[in-house]
């Protein structure tokens, strides 16, 4: 058994802060998922003043709207999403930092979904009122006051505050509120195709309605039932490992479920190089966790493709180190099994081999001799700032990663951001 380096200290100095005007655009409020949301919103409104001469219409107002929305679905497809990381990851590390620390923001995409749902929203509730003025059909105004009270019952949900405390109505408003706005936008396409005598395949809307139906049924055509081995090494984690299917690549995530109608959640897949199959490492953080490791399933269910996760971004830099706390080690562990990139990883936890088993931890130790794990059984909760920005400073990084909790993942990100850092980690947009 490879015993643990005790010698991990986070009495380091920290770098000074940027100049207040650089220092600002490493403020939260200003990171590139609000800059995305309000490149959309701004877009949006250049449209508006460029159509005010020659007045807005509720047709005008309904294809604006429609084509936002079609953004807010299509950025969320799970291909897509793999195809922006391929694409921003494929920048070579010889070029500059600077471009290399932007492209790596690429996982902020979700803010091109929030302006594309708020703007689409509200074209859709001017076509509504330009709709009514303008005397529609009765048919459709009623279709169409019906998808405004489902848009604006979902928009509801996303208020932060909201969000968090009921997440799972999130979810369901969300899921089954999409489902019937979509088809509603179907029924009252079709009546405004009837109303107005043109040939269905003429008509751009129901182009669009087509491609945004089939990228939303296209993860549901794989979902499938499969079998799954739980292994509890302590109270607090699950290791559910899976055999189905190919082996997903380092860095990539999947949804599962127990209920597939109701609730989804996601986990770092840990895929072994020389094994078939791959793992899940699941903790205690909630209702669903507390049942799956309580309860242990025998079959769970999963739906579409393995997608890319924020770690994914490491490949542009030369050496990074990764910053994890808890359970935030699954995420890390496939990118430190490849070994692709040099990394170091910095990890704190509470009494590792107890809670992740020495299995796990003589894993991590195999590919990472080097690594700095802090007990926080034995220690207490350590400085995660000063942590990281002495492993970047002794390893000679370009980057670090953070894989945490939210409150601790934003401490560390923008802590070492503020100080000129490259910093990454979720961003609990999804």
């Amino acid at each position: 058994m490879t015993q643990l380096k005790p010698d991990v200290s986070d009495d380091v100095d920290l770098p000074p802060l940027l100049p207040l005007a650089r220092r600002a655009f490493k403020h939260p409020a200003l990171m590139h998922f609000n800059r995305l949301a309000a490149t959309v919103i701004a877009v949006n409104l250049a449209v508006l003043i460029a159509a005010l001469p020659e007045g807005i219409t509720a047709e005008f107002a309904s294809r604006a709207a429609l084509c936002n929305l079609a953004l807010a679905v299509l950025i969320r497809r799970q291909r897509l999403i793999n195809l922006l990381f391929r694409m921003a990851t494929a920048a070579p590390v010889t070029w500059p930092l600077r471009v290399r620390w932007t492209l790596a923001k690429v996982y902020h995409f979700g803010g091109l979904h929030v302006g594309g749902a708020l703007a689409g929203s509200l074209w859709f509730a001017a076509f509504v009122v330009l709709a009514t003025v303008e005397r529609a059909p009765g048919d459709v105004l009623v279709l169409a006051y019906a998808i405004i009270g489902l848009f604006a019952a979902m928009l509801v949900t996303t208020i932060p505050k909201l969000r968090a405390k009921r997440h799972n109505r999130f979810e369901l408003v969300h899921r089954f509120g999409g489902w019937l706005s979509l088809v509603l936008l179907w029924w009252m396409t079709m009546l405004q195709i009837g109303h107005g005598g043109e040939p269905v395949f003429a008509v751009l809307e129901f182009w669009v309605l087509l491609v945004l139906t089939i990228a939303i049924a296209a993860p549901w055509t794989r979902l499938r039932r499969v079998p799954v081995d739980v292994k509890r090494p302590s109270s607090h984690v699950a290791i559910a490992r899976f055999t189905h299917g190919r082996k997903p690549f380092a860095g990539s995530s999947t949804a599962i479920s127990r209920s597939p109608l109701r609730e989804w959640h996601s986990f770092a897949n840990i895929p072994s190089p020389d094994e078939h199959g791959f793992r899940l490492t699941i903790s205690r953080a909630g209702d669903w966790t507390g049942r799956f490791i309580d309860d242990q399933p025998s079959h769970v269910w999963v739906k579409g493709i393995t997608v890319a996760g924020v770690a994914n971004i490491e490949v542009l830099f030369r050496k990074v180190v990764y910053v994890a706390t808890g359970s935030g080690i699954g995420p890390c562990l496939p990118h430190l099994l490849a070994q692709e990139v040099p990394a170091l990883l910095v990890w704190s936890t509470r009494a590792p081999r107890d809670t992740f088993g020495d299995e796990l931890v003589d894993e991590i130790l195999a590919v990472q001799p080097d690594a700095r794990i802090w007990d926080t059984a034995q220690r207490g909760k350590p400085d995660m700032v000063r942590l990281a920005v002495a492993a970047y400073r002794d390893f000679g990084a370009e980057a670090v990663i953070c894989i945490s909790n939210k409150k601790l993942t934003w401490q560390v990100v923008h802590g070492l951001e503020r100080r000129g850092i490259p910093a990454y980690g979720a961003i609990w947009d999804s």
